[in-house]
């Protein structure tokens, strides 16, 4: 029990180092994975469940990231990101 509890606690300390996209990506990945375990009570089920998980994650994570940036164009048609006005 007390080796469960160790490895835990060092995943979630290396956890707290990463960026809030790495972030989603590793909860959701695991949240995913222990929810579609749990459905289909397979592994392949867990697989399934990570896979969705930790791109749900990641995305939520990236969105996350960039709060208050807002994504434009410029008169060629090229993507860039800048801070979004006021009161948007």
């Amino acid at each position: 029990m007390m080796k469960r509890i160790a490895i835990v606690a060092a995943m979630v300390g290396a956890l707290a180092a990463c960026t809030p996209t790495e972030q989603g990506t590793a909860i959701g990945a695991g949240t995913g994975a222990i929810i579609g375990g749990a459905v289909s009570n397979s592994w392949g089920g867990a697989a399934v469940g990570a896979v969705a998980g930790g791109l749900a994650g990641a995305l939520i994570g990236q969105s996350v990231e960039h709060r208050g940036y807002c994504v434009y164009r410029d008169r060629y048609g090229r993507r860039y990101e800048a801070r979004c006005p006021r009161r948007y």
